[in-house]
């Protein structure tokens, strides 16, 4: 059974998020409590700026813990939450207070939803590329901490596959938007094209180069700062300059725009010292971070104009309605694939017996053969290791893709009648 709990921007403020970050030394070791504690499979954490999600599976129903099945039927997450227990004593939270920002998935509602995910669809801004990437690197880092065990590893393949077909397939206005990319939009929008701007981007991380290539792209006079210790290690985008992170208060009245986007804990951009920067001139504020990197008061400090990730998302089009119903066609065959997986796993074994015999067979009677060929002993064991692995590859493609055209009931006969095939010889 595979189940999650999670929010995202449709249910939590940037506020509340914030609150969730935890680093990825904290996230593995939450990651290995919660299969010690939960006797799970496999448990993979999607932690990003707008959203949060825990995913487990359990080989047996019967050791889910009772609280998940009134969560089932509510779709909500209580304080007793093992899942929101454990995070929330790592991220020093109480359940009480972040319980009703959670929402509770299993079964076919938790695949659903991350292949609708994977895909863009439930995103801040529609069929946006950076949560592909996000939901890939989730899996690689569990997979990486011997974490994700083989369903967690087989479902965040498939929908990663379906979304790369979407991509390549169904056309989104807009679809490969950034929040950057839809900040400096509103900003020409409001008749303040960037171009020819002087723009500061605090932070030189993946976000960071994004934002500051973005506003290169646009026309801007981009700066970037770095810390000391990074300076001579980080490649800037070409044409930025670099300035010292430590000296970005005395560039902020030169700039009609600052951009920040680092994974720092910590206020990048405070309001006492921006108050001293003494800015006549108007300057757009972008906090693209989660948890925040500017002090959310300056919003009321002129000459100033602050927008964080929540402000930015795409808005509905008939084009983009026809795009939604072509991609969510092409996610329900891979959701189907992935059930059948799922509903066959425990075949798998048995598959592997037939795959196995079947080699065995076609070894038997061309090994003969193959050994009295006008050869050396050493081509001959290569020939016959290659034939096997043929054989091994199509036994396993009949199988499998016999189960594509079958109701299960009639595929699992089919195995079984393999099965009785080879016992035979």
């Amino acid at each position: 059974m595979v189940t999650m709990i999670g929010t995202d921007h449709s249910r939590a403020p940037v506020s509340v998020r914030s609150s969730l970050f935890l680093t990825q030394q904290r996230l593995t070791e939450l990651m290995g409590e919660i299969r010690e504690r939960l006797a799970v499979e496999g448990v993979v954490i999607l932690s990003t700026c707008n959203r949060l999600e825990i995913w487990v599976n359990t080989s047996d129903d019967e050791m889910l813990p009772e609280i998940w099945l009134k969560e089932a039927e509510q779709g909500k997450v209580y304080p007793e939450d093992p899942l929101l227990g454990l995070f929330c004593s790592y991220a020093g939270l109480t359940p009480e207070e972040y319980a009703p920002y959670f929402a509770f998935r299993s079964g076919e509602r938790a695949v659903s939803h991350l292949f609708y995910l994977a895909c863009g669809l439930r995103s801040a801004i529609l069929a946006e590329d950076q949560v592909l990437t996000q939901v890939k690197q989730a899996l690689d880092f569990s997979r990486d901490k011997k974490m994700a065990g083989s369903c967690m590893e087989v479902l965040f393949r498939t929908a990663v596959t379906a979304a790369k077909k979407i991509k390549t397939e169904v056309v989104f206005s807009r679809a490969n938007a950034s929040a950057i990319e839809q900040a400096v939009q509103r900003l020409e929008d409001q008749g303040f094209p960037v171009a020819g701007k002087t723009c500061m981007v605090i932070g030189n991380g993946e976000y960071g180069r994004l934002a500051a290539t973005t506003l290169l792209q646009y026309g801007a006079d981009v700066m970037m700062t770095l810390r000391q210790y990074h300076s001579g290690n980080v490649a800037l985008p070409q044409g930025c300059r670099p300035i010292a992170y430590d000296d970005r208060y005395q560039y902020i009245p030169q700039c009609q725009v600052v951009v920040s986007a680092t994974a720092s804990p910590h206020y990048t951009i405070r309001l006492e010292k921006l108050r001293a920067c003494q800015a006549v001139h108007k300057t757009f504020l972008l906090d693209l971070a989660v948890p925040r990197d500017i002090e959310p008061g300056i919003r009321e400090l002129p000459p100033y104009t602050l927008y964080d990730i929540d402000d930015f998302s795409t808005s509905d089009s008939e084009e983009n309605a026809k795009a939604y119903l072509q991609a969510e066609k092409i996610m329900d065959k891979y959701i189907r694939e992935y059930h059948l997986w799922e509903g066959t796993r425990d075949l798998r074994p048995r598959i592997q017996c037939i795959q196995e015999d079947a080699v065995a067979s076609v070894n038997l009677r061309l090994g003969k053969a193959v050994r009295k060929l006008p050869v050396e002993e050493k081509e001959k064991e290569i020939l016959l290791g290659q034939i096997d692995t043929a054989v091994g590859k199509v036994v396993n493609k009949l199988i499998y893709d016999l189960q594509d055209y079958l109701p299960e009931e009639e595929f699992r006969h089919c195995v079984a009648g393999m099965e009785k095939v080879f016992r035979k010889g």
